[in-house]
């Protein structure tokens, strides 16, 4: 940090009291960093892990708050949403952030998006990051929720099996997001117990953004997923629906065509048949079908079958 002003510089060399940012860390580069700052390997790897779970652990004078964050994949014509681990990871000289990739929520405080932090004021930095992540996730969530009604939008048009299939995507992420959110929850509210982190007075109102911004998050995965999974019971009824008004249609059209093949197959036996011989054999058999068929046709529209 440069004084006076206050704001973020890159440096080369690993020293205490400077913010170390991995992303998708070498097995060389994860050796740098432990032989430098005494940080046990396996907690510097904790989140290249995509499965790892969010959590608090302390070794000694060392402290790992990980947490998952929110991310988007960019997949053919669609967006996919999902979760990754980020891991924070200091002891009394150095502040380690490691990620599998590169994240919007981190990209924020290197590119001095966001005002008023310092590195070596770890409790508030600590907040700041948690506060972000929890920012971010609403602005996705909404953005979830936007997706999903252009989607509604296309089906109200015509029923694809491409945009439901997308509905489902989004329904998976509102899955992912709604475990992650609970467990961070899990981890903010340890947060206050953590003895290695110094608390402040003046952080404890950051604190309890952070709760209320997780906990809004979490109520509106809540709600976004009961919406969706709503519409698509909605949407699975109506193809059903539809499937059925076909069948009954194509059932329909399969007797009117058979009453008139059956007739007109007895009347064309090599055997001796009545009106074999009449020159008005043909338009009394096609008179006999009709006399059958309309009936048969008035039925099925009382019925509804057309």
């Amino acid at each position: 940090m440069e004084s006076g002003k206050r704001e973020l510089v890159e440096c080369d060399t690993i020293s205490p009291g400077v913010w170390i940012n991995l992303e998708n860390p070498s097995d060389l580069e994860v050796e740098q960093v432990r032989s430098k700052t005494g940080i046990p390997e396996d907690m510097l790897k904790a989140a290249l892990d995509e499965e790892e779970r969010a959590r608090i652990d302390v070794d000694d004078d060392v402290t790992l708050i990980l947490v998952d964050i929110p991310v988007i994949n960019e997949e053919k014509d669609a967006y996919v949403y999902s979760t990754l681990p980020l891991a924070m990871i200091f002891n009394n000289d150095y502040f380690v952030t490691v990620c599998l990739r590169e994240t919007s929520v981190l990209s924020d405080f290197t590119s001095n998006a966001v005002r008023a932090f310092d590195v070596n004021k770890r409790t508030r930095f600590i907040y700041q990051i948690l506060y972000v992540n929890a920012t971010k996730y609403l602005f996705y969530l909404k953005l979830i929720d936007k997706t999903a009604s252009r989607i509604q939008q296309a089906l109200h048009r015509a029923l694809k099996n491409a945009e439901l299939l997308k509905l489902l995507d989004l329904d998976k992420a509102l899955v992912y997001f709604s475990t992650s959110l609970n467990a961070n929850q899990i981890v903010i509210n340890r947060i206050r117990q953590l003895s290695s982190l110094k608390h402040y007075e003046d952080d404890n109102d950051l604190l309890d953004d952070v709760v209320i911004e997780n906990k809004q998050a979490i109520e509106m995965a809540s709600i976004h997923r009961e919406v969706l999974s709503g519409t698509m019971d909605a949407y699975a009824s109506v193809i059903s629906n539809n499937q059925n008004i076909v069948m009954k249609l194509l059932t329909a059209i399969t007797i009117l065509l058979t009453i008139p093949t059956l007739i007109s197959s007895l009347w064309g036996m090599n055997v001796l048949v009545p009106l074999a011989e009449n020159p008005y054999g043909f338009w009394i058999v096609l008179g006999i079908i009709v006399a059958i068929l309309v009936p048969v046709v008035i039925i099925m529209i009382r019925k509804r079958m057309f």
